[in-house]
C-alpha cells in the first residue's frame, strides 16, 4: 500500500486510501473545479474538507502542502516519480488532464487553446469576480467609496462580454467541452452567490445563461460540485 505518512497534511486529514488521489478541497468555484475534473475523468479519489477558516488553512499541516494558505490542494500517490503533491487549481486541472490525455483537446494546437482560456479565468475572471463579490457581498459592502465597487463591477462586466462573445455559434468556450469550461464555468454561477446577477446584466446576456445551465446539467458536474461540502 501506498505510504503517504511523509505528507504532514496527513496527520490532520488522514487518508483512508493512500492508494487514491487526495483531494483538500471546499465548496467555493475554485474549489469545486477539481472535483468536477476528477469526477468528469473517472479518477479515484478521496475528498477531504478543508474549511477557509484559519484553523484549517493556515494551519502547519495544510500549509505544509500550500503554503498559500489556500484550497484546493491535491495528492496523487501515483504520480509521474511517485507521490505528488499540488496546489493552484489550475495548476492541477492541467495535471490532471494530461495525466489522463481528457479535457486537453487531440492536437498540440488544441492544448494551448484551451489553455489560454485556463489562464483568462485563472488571471481575469477568478481575481475580478471575487473582487467585485467581496464589494457587493461581504466587508467590502460597507465602504461608502463607489469607485472600488464600480471598478470590479466594470470589469466583471467586461469579461463576460469576452465570454459571451467568444460563446456564439458553440457549446463550450474552446471548441469542444474541457477543462476551460470547468474553470470558467463555476465562476460564472458565483454571480449568484455574490447577488450580482442583474448588476452586471446576465440575464440580457446572448450565450453566457445557457452556458452555465448547460454545464451544470452534466451528471458529473452535479456530482462533483457536492463533493467538496459533504466529504
Amino acid at each position: 500500500m501506498t505510504d503517504l505518512s511523509t505528507f504532514p497534511i496527513t496527520r490532520r486529514w488522514p487518508a483512508n486510501d493512500p492508494s487514491v488521489i487526495q483531494l483538500y478541497s471546499y465548496p467555493t468555484p475554485n474549489g469545486v473545479k477539481i472535483s468536477i475534473a476528477l469526477e468528469e475523468m473517472g479518477l479515484d479519489y478521496e475528498p477531504h474538507l478543508v474549511t477557509l477558516k484559519d484553523e484549517d488553512v493556515k494551519s502547519a499541516e495544510f500549509l505544509s502542502l500550500n503554503p498559500n494558505n489556500k484550497i484546493p490542494a491535491i495528492i496523487d500517490p501515483n504520480g509521474p516519480d511517485g507521490p505528488l503533491a499540488l496546489f493552484e487549481s489550475g495548476a492541477i486541472l492541467l495535471y490532471l488532464a494530461e495525466k489522463t490525455g481528457k479535457f486537453i483537446g487531440q492536437s498540440a494546437s488544441d492544448k494551448h487553446r484551451i489553455t489560454q482560456w485556463l489562464m483568462f479565468q485563472m488571471g481575469g475572471v477568478g481575481p475580478m469576480f471575487g473582487q467585485m463579490g467581496f464589494f457587493f457581498k461581504f466587508a467590502g459592502a460597507d465602504i461608502s467609496d463607489d469607485r472600488p465597487r464600480n471598478r470590479y463591477r466594470d470589469e466583471a462586466i467586461r469579461l463576460l462580454a469576452v465570454v459571451d462573445k467568444q460563446l456564439d455559434g458553440q457549446d463550450w468556450i474552446a471548441g469542444d467541452y474541457s477543462i476551460a469550461d470547468m474553470a470558467i464555468a463555476p465562476w460564472l454561477n458565483a454571480l449568484e452567490f455574490y447577488g450580482t446577477k442583474d448588476v452586471v446584466g446576465y440575464h440580457d446576456l446572448k450565450n453566457v445563461p445557457a452556458y452555465v445551465d448547460r454545464f451544470f446539467a452534466r451528471p458529473a458536474v452535479e456530482k462533483g460540485r457536492l463533493i467538496p461540502a459533504t466529504s
